[in-house]
């Protein structure tokens, strides 16, 4: 699990660019850094409630970093940061039996000229794993990408060239939110990256899903959920 600490309650007002947003602290307004690059346009609406981590450091230009919106039924982390953290976290704690038998990881693997998330090793030899975080649900159902990927298209490609090397590779989507019942590609925003993912299952490349539980006070990797193509 993440734990949040302590949090600052907030109203939306507006995204200024990808990393940045204005929202109502109390009645004065506050520039928040968005640790997400997709559009999420439907979290970040006018007026819903959000929560805020306070973070300091000489370089920013924000004194906040948004971390969750309240959906009204359910509250959704926006903080991509997140899936990797908890995959990493559940690794260690045993957590995942589709990665059971690896007791190794080397985080941020380069490969070629692609960056994997993770490099799972153990006695049956060596998982790479490319996190993807999930922010957008319809239907019961999270869909990613909500926004073209090249990058998310080159890292699917890259594990299945990897797969075809004799190794072992896996795409994990992490939905964070609870609303969600499965993942699926979303190919009305991104045909390539689901066309891409598809075939790279076809080479043996594998894909799982896990949705969150979050609350104000932490997010957590709750239960596995199917990814249907």
């Amino acid at each position: 699990m993440v734990k949040l600490g302590r949090l600052v309650e907030a109203r939306f007002i507006h995204r200024l660019n990808r990393f940045t947003a204005l929202v109502d602290i109390n009645g004065a307004e506050s520039l928040v850094h968005v640790a997400n690059s997709g559009r999420m346009r439907e979290l970040l609406v006018e007026g819903r409630r959000v929560y805020l981590v306070p973070a300091g450091g000489e370089h920013r230009k924000t004194a906040f970093d948004l971390a969750l919106v309240d959906l009204g039924h359910t509250l959704a982390s926006a903080d991509a940061r997140l899936p990797n953290k908890l995959v990493h976290e559940a690794q260690i704690q045993g957590r995942l039996e589709c990665f059971a038998g690896y007791d190794g990881i080397r985080l941020e693997a380069t490969y070629g000229d692609s960056r994997l998330d993770m490099a799972l090793s153990g006695s049956s030899g060596t998982c790479l794993v490319e996190v993807k975080s999930v922010t957008l649900v319809e239907g019961g159902s999270g869909i990613f990408p909500d926004a073209p990927t090249t990058r998310g298209r080159k890292h699917v490609l890259t594990l299945a060239d990897m797969v075809k090397a004799g190794y072992r590779g896996a795409v994990v989507f992490v939905v964070q939110r609870e609303d969600a019942d499965s993942v699926s590609p979303n190919d009305e925003s991104d045909p390539d990256f689901g066309a891409a993912l598809r075939g790279a299952i076809e080479m043996g490349v594998e894909a799982y899903a896990f949705r969150c539980s979050v609350s104000t006070d932490e997010v957590t990797i709750s239960s596995q959920i199917p990814v249907v193509l």
